[in-house]
């Protein structure tokens, strides 16, 4: 699944560090799923969203 977290994260000025403390998880999640290494769970996706100012459509795209 293709995402523009990457993206969306830069533009908030905010770190993976900075983005997986709000999220409740680890720096390496955070670059595993900019990565498309790893697909987030449904609630982790939406705290993404929400700590991004997104929706979870916008930020996650079907596809490889």
């Amino acid at each position: 699944m293709k995402n523009i977290i990457r993206k969306k994260r830069k533009e908030k000025g905010l770190s993976q560090e900075m983005l997986a403390k709000e999220c409740g998880v680890t720096r390496q999640t955070v670059n595993a799923i900019e990565n498309n290494k790893y697909d987030p769970t449904l609630v982790l996706a939406f705290n993404l969203a929400r700590v991004l100012g997104s929706t979870v459509d916008e930020l996650f795209q079907g596809g490889n």
